[in-house]
């Protein structure tokens, strides 16, 4: 593993990070330096496959199961996370999310709506609220958010798009409540990217013809997302706070 020494003495938690976008957040920080806690909740064969690589690799990481829509697993995970690694956290990045299932308003009831919320957005008010106290010297928190928020997303995705929404406004909001801490957030928003979602929940048909709407003519890769994560929380991007990059081959402008 090529190491840069940007994120080096530096403890990173990523959520939802067992597999694809998230496991490629977590190899890329690992790649800079960070020791990096991969969080999962059902994940647990692709969690641990992330940590033996970036130990492969000369890197430093552990798995640690949380389910991130619950408070107290919430508070153990950022607690655990902070303690692996020297007691405090530097780099948030809040990945964990999914769509769940494709319905319309009219096929929804309110526990498929609390549990969209809850997996998309309420995690992210949940782990924050937990890392907070632990990022003493400052840091970045990096927000996973959608082009489902910027455009309301395919059909059946009300839901997840709502909560992409809400993800991408609580973004700006805690940019400007947590400059004074040292802590800038930030957000990027993957477009049609190249993962389990898509393959679990967008017909190769519908996903080649989006493909081909993109300027770059293509699906984008986890790392592609990856690789914004980690300028984000680079000291490059030092005067950025409360912005979201939109990472989606040139499918949507803003």
């Amino acid at each position: 593993m090529t190491r840069i020494q940007q994120f080096e003495r530096k403890a990173a938690l990523v959520t939802g990070a067992g597999r694809d976008i998230g496991r490629a957040i977590a190899i890329t920080l690992a790649k800079g330096g960070a020791s990096v806690a991969v969080n999962y909740n059902s994940s647990a064969t692709g969690a641990q496959a992330t940590v033996d690589y970036i130990h492969s690799q000369g890197g430093q990481a552990v798995a640690i199961q949380a389910d991130v829509t619950q408070a107290d697993e919430a508070q153990r995970l950022a607690q655990e996370s902070a303690a692996a690694f020297g007691g405090s956290l530097d780099i948030l990045v809040n990945n964990a999310g999914g769509l769940l299932a494709r319905k319309r308003i009219d096929e929804m009831d309110e526990s498929f709506w609390d549990a969209v919320m809850a997996v998309n957005l309420k995690s992210v008010f949940l782990v924050t609220r937990a890392a907070l106290p632990l990022m003493t010297g400052g840091g970045c928190i990096v927000n996973v958010g959608s082009l489902a928020a910027r455009d309301g997303g395919g059909g059946g995705s009300v839901a997840y798009a709502t909560a992409k929404g809400g993800v991408l406004t609580m973004t700006r909001g805690m940019s400007k409540e947590l400059a004074g801490r040292r802590i800038r957030v930030n957000c990027v928003s993957p477009g049609l990217i190249n993962t389990t979602f898509h393959d679990t929940f967008t017909p190769a048909a519908v996903r080649k013809i989006v493909a081909s709407r993109t300027s770059v003519g293509r699906e984008g890769e986890s790392v592609d997302v990856a690789r914004v994560v980690a300028f984000l929380a680079s000291d490059a991007a030092a005067y950025i706070n409360g912005e979201s990059v939109e990472v989606n081959g040139g499918l949507y402008f803003t």
